[in-house]
């Protein structure tokens, strides 16, 4: 990686939820690479210490995880105070944690449909309600990066669900801007297009697409901005996506 033996974030701290897999494990490995204590979440015990195991390997700095689902507030929180314990005052949060159900509208059971709001939207609210109740008044500086999609402004046909969650998080992530740009909390929204992982089982695996790794890097580039600078949404596409 571009980045591999630069530690400029050596005594900071993240939390990357979603992150035994995908575009999380990849932020987690470029976060960890720079120096970054990171804790890391899942849904799934084995899931969470393979990564966990593997990331440890090659970091620069302590890596831990635990299981949680973003879904219920009080795990979250559980969540956090794990990360306090195990890294001390948290920098970064990386709200990465998303489910995607693609179905018609019509055939969109309540449960998926819950189930999406509920991790993409509900979710990244509980764990930036955490975050900003830890870093308001009490640190210098801190950063929120929600992993959106361009599905959060472009609509498709078989991803109501799914849209609307990613609609909801671009509203949110400007809101959240907002309201704190004046506390030294900086927030971006990364809107990818199409990467290359199992997001879903549809999900074809493609060299045309983003590779995870590309985000991990972006998620670096964005941290090493002055902080009188703020990259409040950022759109990162294919460059020669499949015609």
């Amino acid at each position: 990686m571009e980045y591999m033996n630069d530690t400029f974030l050596a005594g900071r701290n993240a939390l990357v939820t979603g992150g035994t897999r995908g575009i999380g494990f990849a932020i987690a490995e470029a976060l960890t690479q720079a120096g970054a204590g990171v804790v890391i979440c899942g849904r799934h015990q084995e899931a969470v210490d393979g990564a966990v195991r593997q990331l440890t390997n090659q970091a620069k700095s302590k890596v831990a995880g635990k299981v949680a689902d973003v879904r219920g507030s009080t795990e979250v929180g559980e969540l956090f105070s794990f990360a306090d314990r195990e890294l001390g005052a948290l920098d970064i949060l990386v709200n990465n944690a998303g489910v995607g159900v693609f179905q018609s509208t019509a055939k969109l059971s309540v449960e998926d449909w819950q189930t999406t709001l509920e991790t993409n939207l509900s979710g990244v609210f509980y764990c930036c309600r955490e975050m900003l109740g830890r870093l308001l008044g009490k640190r210098a500086s801190g950063y929120i990066i929600n992993i959106g999609s361009l599905a959060g402004k472009n609509a498709f046909a078989g991803a109501a669900a799914y849209n609307a969650s990613k609609f909801g998080l671009k509203g949110f992530s400007e809101a959240m801007m907002l309201d704190h740009r004046y506390d030294n909390v900086r927030v971006t929204h990364i809107m990818p297009g199409s990467v290359d992982t199992e997001f879903s089982p549809s999900s074809e695996r493609a060299d045309w697409k983003i590779a995870p790794e590309d985000i991990g890097q972006i998620v670096l580039m964005l941290l090493r901005m002055p902080d009188r600078t703020l990259v409040s949404q950022l759109e990162v596409r294919p460059s020669r996506p499949r015609k």
